[in-house]
């Protein structure tokens, strides 16, 4: 057996009226990838912040190869043990270089030596394969690029227990190879790597062990290849998960929302209706310019060309205000950053789009904000003791319902749902299947982007299929299959196909 170099004994943690995690142990080895799988809630943040000294455990204690105990860590501490994380939302400068991120923090004699940064960030882009500008400011990178500077800075810290919170969620299936290829690397070095996902094929891929937890406690820890889907998702959620797509009444012939000849930045000439009662999927590769689509329709980017109706009238949707007043709400791809205000209250948050029908003379009625929002919360089930409860102190799938709440308070009967499951569990995923079938049964229309091929089979009536930004047509639910998807979405027209 490999070196132990990290072991959490009965670690503790209490908020006031919480309990985030329960008498927790937890080993470590060198040169294993060990995964940690729970539902949001679970305590898997909890824990890895522990490890890292972001937070201080109430009881327990960590202990580290050299066999001292620790009540506690701290951040300088942690990466003293040559601890490091990648958490789901990045910590980058973004005004600074690549290069200058990497080296962040560390000295290389008295002096800044640029050439040094850029030698050392382009032998960790050597690893990945990829071509990254190490002098390029980090803002402007796409979210997957800035993702693989993350894994290359914590690499440069001489690491020897990595921990990934949700590392794929912003990569291509080609980058995510290879990170993959980066992760077996690092084992063979004897790195030790904490993985935490919520997609299951990756972690029979990539991982050793799989650690469960639930409601903040330790429920078990399996051999990978010793277990399965089913069983790991019975560990997680404690109750057998059925029928995990919602059934729904067919759709009527009511077209609520009209696209015509439209096109912005990375899409162009997309036309296509939205009926009542509708879930239209939408499908492509990265870059395929469906968010970029959506974002225009929606009016939170420039359009170049082209009409949105709504109701059969021609609709000014030159800015998200303007969209909602015509009944067409967003829910975003990156709801941490675009979809709700984390230091704000789930009150706030659910009245932020509805101020207008809780206010008189410019003041908001506090009555009717509270009775608006708590109405919210207890049809949409949102988890939390009270409206007074930070957005940002919620799982992942309780925030999703309340930038959802905000949405349909707002009046809405159009939604564009952006990745609607991103980074959410297994059972929290059909809480807002259920949800979604809920808003369609209602006469209301989705538009869903979504890049999980079971999502988009299991939840759309029909699919909009996007290739480099331009239409490759729209299949029928009885057209639906997972090679014809992706072949339109690589450029092969439903015509090339029928030929």
């Amino acid at each position: 057996m490999s070196e132990k170099v990290l072991s959490l004994k009965n670690i503790k943690k209490e908020y006031p009226g919480v309990v985030a995690l329960k008498d927790v142990s937890l080993d470590i080895y060198a040169g294993e990838v060990h995964a940690l799988l729970g539902e949001n809630g679970a305590g898997k943040s909890t824990l890895i912040k522990i490890i890292a000294g972001a937070i201080q455990p109430s009881a327990g204690s960590i202990v580290f190869s050299d066999g001292v105990v620790h009540q506690s860590m701290t951040p300088q501490k942690a990466k003293e043990y040559g601890v490091e994380v990648i958490y789901q939302e990045f910590n980058l400068v973004g005004c600074l270089s690549v290069a200058e991120n990497i080296c962040f923090g560390e000295k290389h004699g008295k002096f800044v030596n640029r050439r040094y940064m850029k030698k050392v960030a382009r032998e960790a882009f050597d690893l990945f394969g990829v071509d990254i500008d190490p002098s390029a400011a980090v803002y402007e990178l796409p979210a997957s690029k800035q993702q693989i500077v993350e894994i290359s800075k914590a690499i440069f810290r001489n690491v020897k227990i990595l921990i990934m919170d949700e590392p794929s969620a912003a990569l291509s299936v080609a980058e995510v190879e290879k990170m993959f290829q980066v992760i077996r690397k690092l084992k063979e070095r004897g790195v030790a790597i904490i993985y935490i996902t919520h997609r299951m094929d990756e972690l029979f891929e990539i991982s050793d062990k799989v650690t469960v937890m639930r409601d903040g406690e330790y429920i078990t820890t399996v051999q990978t290849k010793e277990t399965n889907r089913q069983e790991l998702v019975n560990y997680m959620v404690g109750r057998e998960l059925k029928e995990t797509f919602p059934v729904r009444p067919q759709p009527s012939d009511e077209v609520v929302l009209k696209v015509k000849d439209l096109s912005g930045n990375g899409f162009r000439d997309i036309s296509f209706e939205l009926r009542k009662g509708e879930i239209l999927g939408v499908a492509g590769l990265v870059g395929a310019g469906r968010t970029e689509m959506a974002r225009a329709i929606y009016g939170a980017d420039k359009k170049h060309a082209g009409r949105v109706y709504v109701n059969g009238r021609l609709a000014n949707t030159s800015s998200p205000a303007k969209s909602i007043r015509n009944g067409i709400g967003m829910i975003p791809e990156d709801r941490k950053q675009h979809g709700c205000l984390l230091t704000r209250s789930i009150l706030t948050n659910i009245s932020l789009s509805s101020l207008k029908q809780i206010s008189k003379l410019g003041f908001i009625n506090k009555k009717k904000e509270r009775e608006l929002a708590q109405a919210y919360k207890d049809e949409l089930m949102i988890k939390a003791p009270n409206l007074e409860q930070l957005v940002g102190n919620l799982s992942g799938g309780n925030q999703q319902k309340v930038v959802i709440a905000k949405t349909l308070a707002a009046n809405c009967n159009v939604i564009i749902f952006d990745e609607p499951t991103r980074g959410i569990d297994v059972g929290a995923k059909q809480e807002i299947y259920k949800l979604m079938a809920k808003i369609v049964s209602e006469g209301n229309a989705i538009l869903m982007i979504t890049s999980e091929m079971e999502e988009l089979i299991g939840m759309s009536d029909r699919i909009l299929v996007l290739h480099e930004g331009k239409s490759q047509g729209i299949l029928e639910k009885h057209e639906f299959s997972q090679s014809r998807i992706l072949e339109m979405a690589s450029g092969i027209s439903i015509e090339k196909q029928g030929a």
